[in-house]
């Protein structure tokens, strides 16, 4: 149920007053992780509203569309926040995406979820800073059926993967995994925050008010401002798996009264990518990760494998699923009060 605007404003104000308290001998009071995309960019702009110090944390993984790179620099400029810019190990990364496409599993993704977390939560560990402020939301990001993802924590199921199919030592890809998540969590020492979940959010509002505000520019799809992700989601997923992530997307939409159903089923009748584009990013995708087209179509035909056919650690993320639910209500409960 959608919170009254008065019930929403408490909310965030009573945060504010929280991460304001723990920051007060610090340079920030909290993290925020900003992509360039709607959702974080909101997050940013929100944290601002709220009087926060936010130090805004950006993974440079080697895919950030130009679009992506100018949305951030107006975002710090205009908000003056700064800005902690990680360029990660790009042979390391390259060869962890290679390893993913050629075990055909479905979550090409977790590599940067992964590397998103343990950059952000080290980073709060070694500043001190408590409070990591994220663009996850319910309203835009729910529903996503457990076929076409898995467990963003498993690490052990990631160096599997890569002990198998790459070929470059993993020394400076920040991990996380779940032993460090459950220090994290059971010693109070950083707190995820879903602000997005406290403001009645709205995606197309939102993209207004970036608009107008922070000279912010649209994408063209959900996570589209990374060029792989693009290239991931619109065309290897509906490709090779069947999967058009769309439905769910524009479901979550529906569910928060941003669409109709009949409009939501005219943009998924569209093909999720223009003809030109889509040969012009596969072109540059492949050449970048040193795929021939042959190699790639390879990979393309190879019938997909479940996560599970590597090792992993989902029966132990599986069984804790319900102490995390209840230990993010706990946390909500606290920063409500």
């Amino acid at each position: 149920a959608r919170l009254s605007p008065e019930a929403s404003r408490r909310r965030l104000d009573m945060l504010a007053d929280r991460l304001k308290s723990h920051g007060r001998r610090r340079d920030y009071d909290c993290i925020v992780g900003l992509s360039g995309g709607v959702d974080s960019s909101y997050v940013a702009y929100l944290a601002h509203e709220l009087g926060l110090r936010a130090l805004c944390v950006h993974l440079d993984n080697g895919w950030d569309s130009e679009l992506s790179v100018e949305n951030i620099r107006h975002i710090v400029e205009k908000l003056g926040y700064d800005l902690h810019t990680h360029v990660i190990n790009w042979p390391e990364f390259k060869d962890l995406q290679r390893a993913f496409l050629q075990a055909s599993v479905i979550d090409i993704e977790l590599i940067t979820d992964q590397a998103i977390k343990g950059l952000t939560r080290k980073l709060a560990r070694k500043t001190g800073i408590k409070y990591i402020l994220t663009g996850s939301n319910i309203n835009t990001e729910h529903g996503m059926p457990p076929e076409w993802l898995w467990y963003k924590d498993d690490l052990r199921n990631l160096k599997a993967i890569h002990r198998r199919f790459g070929t470059v030592p993993l020394k400076t890809f920040p991990t996380y995994g779940i032993t460090t998540r459950l220090l994290d969590e059971c010693a109070g020492r950083v707190r995820v925050v879903r602000l997005l979940d406290m403001a009645n959010y709205r995606k197309s509002e939102a993209m207004q008010i970036l608009k107008q505000n922070l000279d912010w520019r649209y994408y063209g799809g959900k996570h589209h401002e990374s060029t792989f992700t693009k290239f991931y989601q619109a065309y290897i997923l509906p490709a090779k798996f069947n999967v058009d992530k769309r439905r769910v997307h524009y479901s979550s939409l529906i569910r928060n009264g941003e669409i109709s159903r009949e409009e939501a089923l005219r943009e998924v009748q569209a093909p999720p990518y223009e003809p030109d584009q889509r040969d012009s990013d596969r072109t540059y995708v492949l050449k970048k990760l040193g795929y021939s087209e042959a190699e790639f179509e390879a990979i393309m035909a190879t019938p997909p494998r479940p996560h599970s056919d590597f090792p992993s650690m989902a029966p132990l993320l599986w069984l804790l699923k319900p102490a995390r639910a209840l230990q993010l209500r706990l946390t909500m409960g606290r920063q409500h009060r």
